[in-house]
């Protein structure tokens, strides 16, 4: 009773020790992105260079993308430190393409809506933390929905409809919210599979990869809430 008793405690100090770097990693990605949109966005002549210059703008679209792949697909591969350090460049590059938020929407609208989304993420992660319900069914679903306004959003690139754009917008935060419950859940289960005394840098590879999920997850959402409740400028 004793040895099962040390057993348990010390796996939930493993799994907390993960989870608590996953979440310090997805945070210091958010902030990160941040701090780079903000400067970005108050700097004219970067907003010209980036946003008056599609080419490069469809280049640091692409790079996000590849770092995406390489780090979901390849970060078995790489050493820790790489990953990490294609992480946080993600971040940044993500804040350089999201800066024009600060100039189509206002200050106040921006900081409520992250609270917004906060709040959802939040309410998410800990539903997916604790429900006992798998929800490893939810995934094809998810994934067809991810598809679908993926490919509605193109279409409505060129019909430019604004029912669409607001429906796409709803759909999209469904999608997200039940993501963000599926990923938190899917680290759980990561945590609590994790061999005593695995490596450390394989440990730490895998906070990475958590933590990119749910950096997306939350980016997402907040985008979407953003195109809902975000306020444009005059």
């Amino acid at each position: 009773m004793a040895e099962n008793s040390v057993a348990k405690s010390r796996t939930d100090v493993l799994v907390n020790d993960f989870v608590r770097s996953v979440y310090n990693w997805m945070g210091g990605g958010l902030a990160l992105t941040a701090v780079v949109a903000l400067y970005v966005s108050s700097n004219e002549t970067l907003m010209r260079l980036i946003f008056g210059n599609p080419i490069l703008f469809f280049v640091l679209i692409f790079a996000e993308l590849g770092l995406v792949f390489s780090i979901s697909g390849m970060v078995q591969r790489m050493s820790a430190t790489t990953a990490t350090g294609l992480f946080m460049l993600y971040s940044a590059l993500n804040g350089v393409t999201l800066s024009f938020i600060f100039l189509a929407y206002t200050q106040t609208s921006i900081v409520s809506t992250f609270f917004i989304c906060a709040g959802t993420f939040v309410g998410c992660s800990i539903y997916g933390w604790t429900t006992k319900k798998d929800l490893t069914s939810w995934r094809g679903f998810l994934m067809m929905g991810l598809i679908g306004i993926i490919i509605a959003s193109l279409v409505n690139m060129f019909i430019q409809s604004s029912a669409m754009h607001m429906l796409i917008s709803y759909i999209g935060v469904i999608i997200f919210v039940g993501l963000t419950a599926y990923d938190t859940q899917k680290l759980k289960n990561m945590a609590l599979t994790q061999p005593a005394g695995t490596d450390g840098a394989v440990v730490r590879k895998g906070a990475i990869l958590g933590a990119l999920s749910l950096y997306l997850d939350f980016i997402n959402l907040f985008l979407l809430l953003l195109r809902i409740f975000g306020t444009g400028r005059d």
